[in-house]
């Protein structure tokens, strides 16, 4: 349960948080990115985020093709993470981890 608790708090944080801003935002989604990216500053900051998120994700295919699961199966962290950023590595952590709990319970009911 330890590898699943800091994702999962982070996730439901961050997915609150989120989900509040947008229910208050003046602006959709879309015009809000197209503004950030008006100014160099903040376009700076898109970018670093995207090149995180990009990375997040290289990572995320990896790992799942590491642990034998088809290269679909990260189809659904990857929308998140383009759509959200960091909401779909942190899914992705979650998922991952209760799905390693639930083997290492099946091996110790084989045993």
């Amino acid at each position: 349960m330890k590898s699943v608790a800091l994702p999962l708090i982070a996730l439901i944080a961050f997915a609150g948080y989120t989900v509040s801003v947008m229910l208050q935002a003046e602006q959709s989604l879309i015009a809000f990115g197209i503004s950030l990216m008006s100014r160099p500053d903040t376009a700076q900051v898109v970018i670093d985020l995207y090149l995180l998120a990009t990375l997040a994700g290289v990572w995320m295919y990896r790992d799942a093709r590491k642990r034998g699961r088809s290269a679909l199966s990260v189809v659904p962290y990857l929308v998140l993470t383009a759509v959200f950023v960091s909401v779909g590595p942190l899914l992705y952590l979650v998922v991952r981890g209760v799905q390693e709990r639930s083997v290492r319970v099946d091996a110790g009911q084989r045993v």
